[in-house]
């Protein structure tokens, strides 16, 4: 080949470079943010999300807990990243809450996300230690009423959907429960099996083994259905108040702009491990049922309970912290 034509061909090369995440994602490892401490429910997903993601794409996934405000911090971390397919955050409903219940936050969640994949939903419970008086939700509205004050309920901390479940359930209910917020589901259990607390509200995965070993006790479910592994806990809304529902999503977003080929990529290799059948045993067995939605599905359910929960806090005169 003569030399004038192979500088041409080098130049129009460089001219035309790989793609940014192709060269880059053998060596630089993502990081995957969970936006609450270690332990619960939604940090064991997460962990077992990068797991599955780390062995599809042939690259290091780290999980980093970014605690804070509800998860306020940890999202605002990835709304701010470069939108280089290399930070991902692991979404959940509490997302699209914190506008409604703080009074300042700094991203908006429809405008500062790119929404990749919805990959599961989980049941939002009520707990409680085994000699707690109350068995299920109306019994407990009962008792609180006839102990104004007395009572606590644990949660992962404000703006969570946890926080959202304990004020609906006082505005409903016109009863005071207080909020104590922790960083976090495990602190919040910890203090339940101390006895420190009476009350929390999580998600089952890291509640189920102290259940069945008779340490604490399902009082409640706060979705419209009862939950699969409690089929003899009722729902809040089928036992105490008609039309209660707090719902758990989860998905993986990244920064805005994220280029829509990295986020097809992304979205495609999630889908390829949510149809493992080997995934699916384990997230049923830890609670969650897998509810597949990529790309627009997603942002749609981001907007439509952002607009919902916005509405149902409003109305229940729920002011922010």
């Amino acid at each position: 080949m003569p030399v004038a034509r192979a500088w041409i061909l080098i130049a129009v090369a460089l001219a035309y470079p790989v793609p940014c995440f192709a060269q880059t994602q053998s060596t630089r490892p993502i990081t995957l943010v969970v936006p609450i401490a270690a332990g619960g429910g939604m940090d064991t997903l997460g962990r077992f999300m990068a797991e599955r993601l780390q062995e599809r794409l042939h690259q290091t996934v780290l999980v980093e807990n970014r605690v804070g405000a509800g998860g306020v911090v940890g999202a605002d971390s990835v709304a701010r990243a470069v939108p280089d397919g290399h930070t991902l955050l692991l979404m959940d409903v509490s997302t699209v809450l914190h506008k409604w219940l703080h009074r300042s936050v700094p991203f908006d969640v429809t405008q500062d996300f790119a929404p990749v994949a919805m990959v599961a939903t989980t049941p939002l419970m009520l707990f409680a230690q085994t000699s707690f008086p109350a068995s299920d939700a109306k019994e407990l509205i009962a008792y609180a009423r006839a102990n104004p004050g007395k009572l606590s309920a644990g949660t992962p901390g404000a703006g969570t959907p946890h926080h959202l479940a304990a004020l609906m359930l006082n505005a409903a209910a016109k009863i005071d429960i207080t909020h104590v917020p922790y960083r976090g589901s495990a602190p919040s259990l910890n203090d339940l099996l101390s006895g420190q607390i009476p009350l929390i509200w999580a998600t089952p995965v890291a509640v189920m083994p102290h259940v069945e070993a008779g340490k604490v006790k399902a009082l409640a479910t706060a979705s419209r259905q009862r939950n699969a592994l409690f089929p003899q806990t009722p729902t809040v809304a089928e036992n105490a108040l008609p039309g209660f529902n707090v719902d758990i999503w989860f998905g993986i977003a990244a920064p805005a702009k994220l280029p829509a080929e990295m986020s097809e990529r992304l979205a495609r290799t999630l889908r390829e491990i949510t149809m493992l059948e080997d995934v699916q045993h384990r997230l049923k067995t830890l609670g969650y049922e897998l509810d597949y939605r990529a790309g627009d599905g997603f942002r749609d359910v981001v907007a439509r309970d952002h607009e919902r929960y916005g509405a149902v806090i409003r109305e229940a005169g729920i002011q922010p912290n």
